[in-house]
């Protein structure tokens, strides 16, 4: 019994005596029981650690040459182990990233945020675009905050002190020169992105006047109106061209009310002759500062209620519409962009943006914003987008915003290196494997891929971007998808319009799915209303994009009716987007209500406009203009005049019957070449105008559904009847 024990402890206590005494169990199952417990024994013996002096031991009779291949073995686990990539933390559900606000209609709420209010600030010293700078001076230890650079030179940067101290005495110098300290002074800004554009927005916030950005495309009647609409006096301009520009408006008596002109940069003394002529000073930005810091004024910040800037929107039918915009508005929406990521990637001092989207535009404005809040810099391009990769490399940004038009060539050039099939195979096999990485949440740039593939990708960029934020136009999921693995960097897409600041909704941190826009921002509420004309309805996740909160506008800038229309009575403002709620909670645009669109680089598009211009043509019978927001330009689908078409095919020597002529390429040009004349005769800008047309024999009419009842066409049916050869368009002329 005592040697059973010893063996196994765990033998039944009713084995009393190995002679006499009942064993509980029969003797043969008795002794395979003890067999397999013998066994057990054994096989622990055999597995159990050795002593430290058998690891010794163990250790001393293997090679110099194993031992360092052991070595190497433990360390590249054990850094594997440390430096291993994580997913980022998503900072809510990503699979409930929005919600139903209880009583309201069916409007839906970011589920980010500390409560049910909406966001109107994130810091309690930044309420202002005033504050926002002055937090950020305060930050930054006086850090380099303006950089700029000459052709094949590095940057140079002004300090935050120094670009608080100029916009001081610019502003002073403006009041000196008959400016008010109000909110009813707007001063006008003509010009491209460069420091002096924000000391003069500075400027104007530290004296509470209003900053109204001009820009080329507006074209010089639009740059008129705004003048006068804005009762502008005093215009900040970059270049001489600019100058001369404004005062033929003054010489023609268009722009009456205009008595000041500042220069960035110099000019002849024949200019400031010119001006005087007319009635308006000439005045370089260099000598109105100096008068600023002789004759200094206490500043006069601005409350968050008050007017910050207002941005004329273009390309739309009509007049440009002033959107005004307070301070309020512009730091709500910076700060629910914040308090998105602010568990993901939050801005820091060392973050370094890039500027070469138009500062006229809110989308830059808003992003610049955030950086000057945080401490950190931005420099500026050098004025070519040609060489904006130089300024990249140069500058080495962390933030880069963009529009989808630059991903799309980004994505182009990329595959167009790859001009074999077996080139281009190993691309698409690398991206996918980093794809794969993006959907587990994990963002990197150090993974053998990237060595191999991307690596020259990201450094065209410079090689520390961090984050890129694409937004004025939908971008296309296979190109984001793509470049979210192969930049290494989180990219997030927003969707907006000037009326509610910039934008409305963002990608959450951690969905790097494609197709949609991203969940409300905690600044604003977004509801869909029915479209009944085109068949859109809210009790199927479907209508007309409203938004309302903090960010939203307050109105055009003296256009009490159009602001009628974009404003319900409750505060609702009506995009004109078509959106569709996804099962995560995130929005989706399938449509535009008014047939009015974008284009990839932004650009409002006016499609009946430009064909009233074009059926103008003497040959052009019927005439439908296409465009996508994923593509840069117009195409366009012509119906000859069957009865007008002969004889003016052969005054240009092209004979045929009517069905020839319609697939004479010669006579096709011909017709683009008339139709671009009128369009130029008519102000059309260059993106207004077509870049190719397919010729349709056969007239639009009621009976093959291309037209309504009433002769109006039918643009969704037109789009899918000529898609073939709209692709074809695009193809060629790609």
């Amino acid at each position: 019994m005592q040697t059973l024990r010893m063996l196994d402890p765990e033998v039944p206590q009713q084995v009393k005596d190995m002679t006499g005494t009942d064993l509980g169990l029969p003797d043969a199952e008795f002794i395979l029981s003890l067999l397999e417990k013998m066994q057990t024994q054994e096989i622990l013996r055999m597995l159990r650690l050795p002593e430290l002096g058998d690891l010794g031991q163990f250790f001393r009779s293997l090679s110099a040459t194993t031992l360092v291949s052991m070595g190497a073995l433990a360390a590249i686990l054990a850094y594997w182990f440390t430096h291993r990539p994580k997913a980022l933390q998503p900072p809510c559900n990503l699979l409930l990233q929005s919600e139903e606000v209880e009583d309201s209609g069916g409007a839906r709420r970011s589920v980010i945020g500390d409560g049910p209010q909406l966001l109107t600030h994130y810091y309690d010293d930044a309420r202002t675009m005033y504050e926002v700078f002055r937090r950020g001076l305060s930050i930054s230890g006086n850090g380099p905050c303006l950089g700029f650079r000459n052709p094949k030179k590095p940057y140079q940067w002004l300090s935050y002190q120094e670009v608080a101290d100029r916009a001081e005495f610019l502003g002073s110098g403006l009041l000196q020169h008959n400016c008010k300290p109000c909110t009813d002074q707007f001063i006008g800004i003509f010009a491209q992105n460069r420091p002096e554009w924000i000391i003069t927005e500075l400027a104007c916030y530290t004296y509470s006047m209003v900053v109204v950005p001009l820009y080329d495309t507006l074209g010089p009647g639009a740059v008129r109106y705004i003048i006068d609409t804005a009762d502008i006096s005093t215009v900040i301009v970059d270049k001489p061209q600019k100058a001369m520009v404004l005062l033929e408006h003054v010489e023609r008596k268009e722009t009456p009310g205009l008595k000041l002109i500042i220069l960035m940069e110099p000019f002849e003394e024949a200019l400031k002759d010119r001006g005087q002529d007319c009635g308006v000073v000439i005045k370089s930005m260099q000598a109105v500062e100096d008068c600023g810091q002789r004759n200094h004024h206490v500043p006069v910040p601005p409350k968050p209620s008050d007017l910050s800037i207002v941005c004329f929107t273009s390309g739309t039918t009509g007049n440009p519409k002033g959107a005004m915009l307070t301070h309020g508005n512009v730091v709500a929406d910076f700060s629910g962009f914040l308090k998105v990521t602010e568990k993901v990637i939050f801005p820091r001092q060392d973050d370094v943006l890039i500027s070469f989207l138009p500062l006229a535009h809110m989308f830059e404005r808003v992003i610049q914003s955030v950086v000057y809040c945080h401490g950190g810099r931005v420099g500026f391009f050098q004025g070519d987008i040609r060489l904006l990769s130089d300024d990249m490399k140069a500058l080495c940004p962390t933030i880069f915003p963009v529009v989808p038009r630059l991903l799309n060539r980004m994505y182009d050039k990329i595959f167009s290196q790859a001009d074999t099939s077996l080139k281009r195979w190993l691309l698409e096999f690398a991206a996918k494997r980093k794809q794969a990485e993006v959907q587990s949440g994990i963002i990197r740039n150090d993974s053998i891929w990237d060595e191999l593939f991307f690596h020259k990708i990201q450094a065209s960029l410079g090689g520390c971007v961090r984050m890129i934020v694409t937004g004025a136009a939908p971008a296309s999921p296979t190109v984001l998808g793509f470049l979210r693995a192969a930049l290494g960097c989180q990219v997030y897409e927003g969707y907006g319009q000037t009326e509610c600041t910039a934008g409305c909704t963002f990608t959450t941190p951690g969905d790097w799915t494609s197709g949609h826009v991203g969940a409300p921002l905690p600044c604003n509420h977004i509801k869909l209303v029915d479209v009944k004309e085109l068949n859109y309805w809210t009790s199927k996740g479907e209508g007309e994009i409203c938004v309302r909160g903090p960010n939203v506008f307050k109105g055009y800038l003296k256009d009490p009716e159009r602001t009628k229309e974009a404003l319900d009575d409750d505060g609702w403002l009506h995009t004109g987007d078509i959106g569709k709620w996804l099962p995560a909670g995130t929005l989706k645009i399938i449509d535009r209500k008014k047939h009015i669109f974008k284009l990839a680089q932004g650009e409002y598009i006016a499609p009946e406009m430009i064909e009233n211009i074009y059926i103008r043509s003497e040959p052009v019978a019927q005439m439908y203009v296409h465009g996508d927001s994923l593509k840069a330009f117009l195409v366009g689908i012509v119906v000859p005049d069957p009865e007008v078409m002969p004889s003016w095919a052969q005054k240009r020597g092209i004979e045929g019957t009517y069905a020839e002529l319609c697939t004479n390429k010669e006579l096709r040009k011909a017709i683009l070449e008339d139709m671009v004349r009128l369009g130029k005769e008519s102000g059309l800008h260059s993106f207004e105008q077509v870049k190719a047309i397919h010729i349709h024999s056969d007239m639009f009419s009621v009976q093959n559904g291309l037209l309504t009842p009433t002769l109006k066409a039918k643009r969704p049916e037109l789009r899918e009847y000529f898609k073939k050869q709209i692709e074809e368009l695009y193809s060629i002329s790609m």
